[in-house]
């Protein structure tokens, strides 16, 4: 083969490469809360426009795992890669500017700020505020009438749809969402699954659901853990808590 065919394979093969790397990777993760040793050797990845679920028990470290890339919690072992860059060991601050947007189960807001203030204080300087309002404010028209209601005197459902429009008006390539779902009402839950699937237009997102029906009609992959390990993982298409290899994890 001459040079030329050469440089031009070796070309299409990094190429290839670079088309290939996930969004978020996290290799061989161990966190640990004190001595307590959550994580024990995590391994996912996340391909762009996806959404990705954590499944599993409570306890089993599905928000460990958001902390742990959000470097809440950072990992004592492992890496953690966001666009193919390594994160571990940054601040918090710095991961959030590089594009990872997080919705807390919390549901961490100002509480006495308005729902529209909420929203602004969210918003990036070189974004257009007022088309991003707009925008939450018609996925969630409660927040457009409560718009001069201050937070902390919403409903629990409204609280949650205002967690998710923050999430979603940063300047986000990923967004973490843990537990959306947790307490509402199934009419606010439809709500909100909408709003997420619009979301996930524009936004990749890693999503933690206790509700496995939920978890696995919005996604498109899923990964399960069991004592701070990934014991399954795969495409969520026809998978149900019938699974024998779900359900011996999920079950009390």
């Amino acid at each position: 083969m001459s040079s030329s065919g050469t440089e031009t394979s070796d070309v299409a093969e990094a190429d290839d490469r670079e088309r290939s790397t996930p969004l978020l990777e996290l290799e061989d993760v161990h966190t640990y809360y004190g001595e307590s040793h959550i994580l024990q050797g995590v391994n996912l990845s996340v391909e762009e426009g996806e959404i990705v679920a954590l499944i599993g028990r409570n306890g089993v470290g599905k928000t460990t795992t958001l902390r742990s890339i959000l470097q809440l919690t950072p990992p004592r072992e492992g890496t953690v890669r966001f666009s193919g860059e390594d994160v571990t060991g940054e601040s918090t601050h710095e991961v959030a500017d590089e594009g990872i947007g997080w919705v807390p189960e919390e549901r961490r807001m100002f509480g006495y700020l308005t729902v529209e203030e909420n929203v602004r204080v969210s918003v990036g300087p070189d974004q257009e505020y007022e088309a991003l309002r707009d925008y939450v404010f018609e996925l969630f028209p409660d927040l457009e009438r409560f718009r001069d209601k201050e937070a902390r005197n919403l409903s629990g459902g409204q609280q949650q749809m205002l967690a998710i429009a923050r999430g979603m008006v940063g300047d986000n390539d990923l967004l973490l969402v843990d537990e959306p779902s947790e307490g509402l009402a199934p009419m606010i839950v439809d709500q909100v699954v909408d709003a997420l699937r619009e979301a996930s237009a524009e936004t990749t997102m890693v999503l933690v659901e206790q509700n496995f029906p939920l978890a696995m009609d919005l996604a498109d992959r899923f990964y399960l853990l069991d004592h701070g390990t990934v014991v399954e993982s795969g495409s969520t298409e026809g998978v149900t808590a019938d699974d024998e290899r779900i359900r011996r994890y999920l079950s009390a």
